[in-house]
């Protein structure tokens, strides 16, 4: 099983708050936020980033691990909105606390439209379908990794596989993914270590899958 633990910076702030979170051998750098200026000022720098290290126009699309939670449904009734939408590229992770911020910049409008990211995830095409109902939050340019990786490694049963299976198929990392924790209360004003370290380790397996495959498939076609 992976070793997972997490660093809290105990910022002195109730707008965002920095956390490292350890994976195996991997630190990620994870912003708690629940206003859009941190939020922004991410944005700002990863796209900045992205700028200095890509050496052309063409090169290909940056993967961005994306995740959402929101509140459990616990009736036929219910349709609680998503509450945190989780990012990650390479080792920097943003936790987006949208049911809690008092707007959302146009910058998020605009990272999440651009074709210099391609935004990866498990079941995403229903988390970005809920993002744009619920928030007018639009991602253009996406992959679902249970069908890139059903296509890449032959196995057409990983159509209908979790991130827990994908994880240990793609990446050989077996991961624990608590039922307590993925039924907590996403909604809550200030989110538990727990939640932020199990938000962040969801977002980052996503982008590394995504980076793994993405470089199986360029490399499958490069040498046809």
């Amino acid at each position: 099983m992976a070793t997972i633990s997490i660093k809290d910076h105990g910022l002195p702030d109730d707008t965002h708050n920095l956390y490292d979170v350890t994976f195996c051998t991997d630190e990620i750098h994870t912003l708690l936020a629940q206003s859009p200026g941190p939020l922004h000022q991410w944005l700002l720098e990863t796209t900045q980033h992205q700028r200095t290290t890509s050496n052309s126009s063409a090169a290909a699309p940056v993967v961005v691990g994306l995740d959402v939670e929101w509140r459990p449904n616990f009736s036929r009734n219910m349709d609680n909105p998503i509450a945190t939408l989780q990012l990650c590229v390479g080792n920097r992770c943003v936790i987006f606390q949208l049911i809690h911020s008092p707007s959302i910049p146009q910058s998020l409008f605009d990272f999440l439209r651009s074709k210099d990211y391609v935004f990866a995830g498990v079941g995403i095409d229903g988390d970005v379908e809920k993002l744009l109902e619920d928030y007018g939050l639009k991602v253009a340019n996406v992959v679902d990794l249970r069908q890139l990786a059903a296509s890449k490694l032959g196995v057409k049963e990983l159509k209908n596989a979790g991130l827990k299976q994908l994880a240990k198929e793609v990446l050989g990392k077996e991961i624990a993914k608590p039922k307590r924790v993925q039924m907590s209360r996403w909604d809550n004003p200030w989110l538990t270590p727990v939640q932020v370290q199990y938000a962040c380790i969801d977002a980052f397996l996503s982008c590394k899958i995504g980076e793994t495959l993405m470089a199986a498939a360029e490399a499958g076609s490069g040498g046809a």
